[in-house]
């Protein structure tokens, strides 16, 4: 279940975006959190599975986008499809928005094809 960040959960919240090449080095993790908690068209959404949150995505947010800034799974929960439903789920929860990536997320968003289903979705 897709959930929106909050304060209490910075800890788990840190720890998963430390999992991206970019945000290794603590200050740096920490500018990004505080860019989520204090930007209003920065978004952090939290995956949970039971009383276990295992994953993250962060998506900065305009009238027609919502560009993929991070996305995050729990090692020990990869290759079982979380990150594709997180995506999925961010969709549903944002319908008239396209959705597009960085040049960090834009490999794993292509393997999503969410784009092409939005599209396919439209011509029906």
């Amino acid at each position: 279940m897709l959930i929106r960040y909050k304060k209490s959960f910075e800890k788990i919240a840190m720890g998963l975006l430390s999992f991206m090449p970019n945000e290794k080095d603590l200050k740096r993790l920490q500018q990004t959190m505080k860019q989520y908690e204090s930007e209003e068209n920065w978004q952090l959404f939290l995956w949970k599975e039971g009383e276990d949150i295992i994953g993250l995505v962060g998506v900065t947010s305009s009238d027609q986008t919502m560009e993929i800034q991070h996305i995050s799974v729990n090692p020990s929960h990869r290759h079982q499809g979380i990150g594709k439903t997180m995506i999925k789920a961010l969709d549903e929860l944002y319908p008239g928005k396209t959705l597009t990536a960085t040049d960090e997320t834009e490999a794993f968003l292509n393997k999503c094809d969410i784009n092409n289903e939005n599209k396919e979705k439209g011509s029906e």
